[in-house]
């Protein structure tokens, strides 16, 4: 399921560029030098702030995995990844509008902090903060986290994810231009049913799940050979 983050971080950018644009600008504004090091600080903070937070919700999925419900935790987060992309618009307004209270707010606050500050520790601090930003993409991209019910797995789901956002987010940077609104829309459109696909696969994943954690039949040693033992029911 890797690939599906990369990709997911890679068209989800297009649509990112809305929120983390203007702040890429922002940053790289204070940078002088003609360097992408800075830069590639910056993604790399995100990148890393993403992968945190999919190992604590990978770790949240393993719990839960332990309850013997993994088969429906896939299954669960799948039609969850199905209805956010099939209300893409209302929720990301829904996500954009609460504000997490205050949050957004607060990190807005420390993120004009680090950019006043400038250097290179800024910018890596700016990329952490920037990774806790309230995103449609990155919840999506979370949910999938949890359906993988592995802290390890949950990481770096989330790091290829924010390795997908790179590519965008560093040539706008580097071009110190958003790309034009047009062709943000174009690719912003296909967004939704890349993520059903992602839905679709999960819950294809978890009716798979239950042979994977079915009890196996026991095996015998009969004269130096290993067999498996069946139990056939008489009449």
């Amino acid at each position: 399921m890797i690939w599906t983050a990369f990709l997911l971080g890679f068209f989800g950018s297009f649509h990112c560029l809305g929120m983390c644009g203007p702040i890429a600008l922002a940053v790289s504004a204070k940078d002088n030098s003609r360097f992408i090091a800075n830069k590639i600080i910056y993604n790399l903070g995100r990148t890393l702030t993403y992968a945190a937070l999919g190992a604590v919700i990978g770790l949240v999925g393993f719990s839960l995995a332990l309850a013997g419900i993994q088969q429906w935790i896939s299954i669960g987060m799948g039609v969850l990844i199905l209805l956010m992309a099939f209300f893409y618009k209302r929720s990301e307004r829904y996500i954009t509008q609460s504000g997490l209270f205050g949050l957004v707010n607060q990190l807005k606050s420390k993120l004009g902090f680090f950019l006043k500050r400038g250097g290179t520790q800024a910018f890596f601090a700016s990329g952490l903060l920037n990774g806790l930003l309230p995103c449609g993409m990155v919840y999506i991209a979370l949910i999938a986290s949890l359906a993988l019910q592995s802290p390890w797995e949950g990481a770096l789901y989330m790091f290829f994810f924010g390795i997908g956002t790179i590519p965008m987010l560093l040539a706008v940077m580097l071009s110190g231009k958003v790309l034009p609104l047009v062709w943000r829309e174009r690719f912003v459109r296909s967004v939704p049913y890349f993520a059903m696909f992602i839905g679709i696969l999960f819950i294809v994943r978890g009716l798979g799940v239950g042979n994977q954690w079915s009890p196996k039949p026991p095996v015998v040693e009969v004269d130096g050979t290993v067999t498996e033992m069946t139990v056939c029911h008489g009449d």
